[in-house]
């Protein structure tokens, strides 16, 4: 919140001459607050209590003279609002616009198009709850300052009387603020998430129908759901804290007001007087502190957390100028994945598939994953996907979480699994589905280089309408290959993807992928991928070892036993019982 408390106090001293004008009608508009107490008081006790109502009508007429004169304050005051207000959002619009350029043109960038929600929608919030805030803000300010100038001129002992419960929940309000403001985010956030995930289910069924997603999707969403609901009701407890502070600043004084009124007449003070204070109270200063709480806690959080939003958004890194004496460090490689301390088992009570584990896989990384069947191979897969979700530790890609909204996790990585999922349409649409603005240059170079062109010759080219049912096992697999191939998620993982293909067509699609810019994972369906990663994870032989295929050689007695079954050597080298790669 520091960003925006210095973007909008920064913003006001900008405007000082325009603050200056709307101060001067804000307190002409606070002029009835002022003397409505002491006009009064005088009518009761000069007036109509001495037997002279025309001196009481006259100072009610004095009242209403000064009503009057509050309500051209007002509208004046209104109509200079737009010369603070509206340039406060133009500074912003550019703000958003400079940012939204500087991250566009930076070496490497995509098009920033969160900035047109950010120009249009977000701004338009961040400028009506400015108005209000404005407005809110510098009404307590001269009307409960007036209020309590009138009530100290009337009778200072009362004055005193008030402030003290007034100051104690302005101090309640204030202290919540913060909490107000995290509840207020989390709130929003929960519920950006709700349906942005309920919109990638809905989107995304028929893929999810065809995978048999419907009970992970749904538990996705109902996740969501319990959070944003949770938000809901922790940001309607802040209500009682509100509630709290306009009883103790607002309803306090006047409770006090009315017990110590016998008191405060045997000490000399006029009904009148008496009459006034509560006047002061109840219609300057309780209602001013009502709008206060009820608009910094409405409007007012909703500014903070938006505006948040668009700066953090927007913020410009500022250039790193190299130096002869300063040199520019080199940039450590992205981390693609990283998994910590992660425990999953299928059921409360069955032995964990991984226990308390660590991977990073940084840019670059290309790693297959071995071990034999039930080893935990898949379910790794279904963890770094976040198809799957641990009973303990992190798994984190890109440093996004894997239990967030789908959509963003899709840009994140994709999964190509055993069984491949091809629908019916044209072969180019089916290869651009998760990159639908690929040209078809981009699209035939893929083609060619994961060696789906005879296929695509057969079918009469990208154009040609693709039957599912006539395609074999492995030509769907390649035409899923290409198109995760297409897409721009960093990270590939290959769940026994190739487990359809011969050995040539396997080496050609992983080698193709491991030129990909970003990290690959395979979960090997032979050991033939081991031998070309550049690193091998096995599985199932007691704690996950990682290294390099030589390294493993003499390290895991499991990995001897693997390569031994595959490559076929003597029979005293091979294990007392298979140990296929696949499951």
């Amino acid at each position: 919140m520091k960003a925006v408390v210095r973007f909008t106090v920064g913003a006001l001293r900008r405007r000082a001459r325009p603050l200056g004008r709307l101060a001067g009608w804000s307190a002409a508009e606070a002029l009835p607050a002022l003397l409505a107490g002491q006009l009064t008081a005088r009518a009761l006790d000069e007036g109509f209590l001495a037997g002279r109502p025309g001196v009481g009508l006259a100072w009610l007429g004095g009242l209403a003279v000064a009503v009057v004169i509050g309500a051209i304050g007002t509208g004046r005051a209104y109509a200079r609002l737009g010369d603070v207000v509206e340039p406060f959002r133009d500074e912003l619009a550019g703000r958003v616009v400079t940012g939204a350029l500087h991250r566009s043109t930076a070496a490497g960038a995509r098009p920033d198009t969160a900035a047109v929600a950010r120009l249009t929608h977000q701004v338009e919030i961040v400028r009506d709850t400015f108005a209000g805030l404005v407005m809110v803000i510098r009404g307590f300010l001269f009307t409960a300052g007036a209020a309590l100038l009138g009530l100290f001129s009337l009778t200072p002992v009362v004055a005193g009387v008030v402030a003290v419960p007034l100051a104690a929940g302005l101090f309640l309000f204030a202290a919540a603020l913060p909490a107000m403001v995290d509840r207020q985010r989390s709130y929003v956030r929960a519920d950006e998430r709700l349906g942005e995930t309920a919109s990638a289910a809905l989107t995304g069924h028929r893929d999810v129908a065809a995978c048999g997603a419907q009970e992970i999707v749904a538990d996705r969403v109902g996740r969501q759901v319990d959070r944003q609901a949770a938000a809901e009701q922790a940001l309607a407890r802040m209500a009682a804290l509100r509630s709290l502070s306009l009883a103790v600043g607002g309803w306090l004084p006047l409770a006090v007001l009315l017990l110590a009124a016998p008191w405060l007449v045997r000490r000399g003070l006029t009904a009148g007087a008496v009459l006034g204070a509560l006047v002061y109270v109840a219609t300057g200063l309780q209602p001013a502190l009502h709008a206060l709480v009820q608009g910094v806690a409405g409007g007012g959080l909703r500014f903070a957390v938006t505006l948040d939003r668009i700066l953090s958004s927007t913020a410009i890194a500022p250039p790193v100028r190299a130096s002869p004496t300063h040199p520019v460090p080199a940039a450590p490689e992205p981390v693609r994945a990283r998994l910590r301390g992660v425990t999953f088992r299928y059921g409360p009570h069955a032995r964990p598939v991984l226990d308390d584990f660590d991977l990073t896989l940084t840019d670059g990384a290309y790693l297959a994953v071995v071990g034999p069947s039930g080893a935990g191979k898949s379910t790794l897969a279904a963890l770094l996907s976040g198809l799957l979700q641990p009973q303990a530790g992190t798994v984190r890609l890109n440093g996004v979480p894997v239990d967030g909204d789908p959509a963003v996790l899709a840009r994140h990585r994709v999964l190509i699994p055993q069984e491949a999922y091809v629908f019916t349409g044209t072969l180019l649409d089916n290869l651009r589905y998760l990159r639908p603005d690929a040209d078809e240059r981009r699209v035939t170079t893929a083609v060619d280089r994961l060696g789906l062109g005879a296929l695509a010759c057969r079918l009469g080219g990208l154009g040609a309408t693709l039957e599912p049912g006539a395609l074999s096992a492995g030509e769907r697999q390649l035409v899923a290959t290409v198109r995760a191939y297409l897409s721009p998620a960093p990270l590939a993982i290959l769940d026994e993807a190739t487990c359809h293909l011969d050995p040539t067509a396997e080496a050609t699609v992983e080698l193709a992928f491991a030129d990909r810019p970003g990290g690959l994972v395979v979960v090997a369906h032979r050991i033939s991928s081991a031998l070309r990663a550049r690193q091998v994870l096995i599985l199932g032989d007691g704690r996950p070892m990682l290294g390099r295929h030589e390294d493993l050689l003499t390290r895991s007695a499991t990995y001897r036993e693997l390569v031994g079954h595959w490559l076929g050597e003597p029979e005293t080298a091979r294990p007392p019982r298979p140990l296929p790669l696949g499951g």
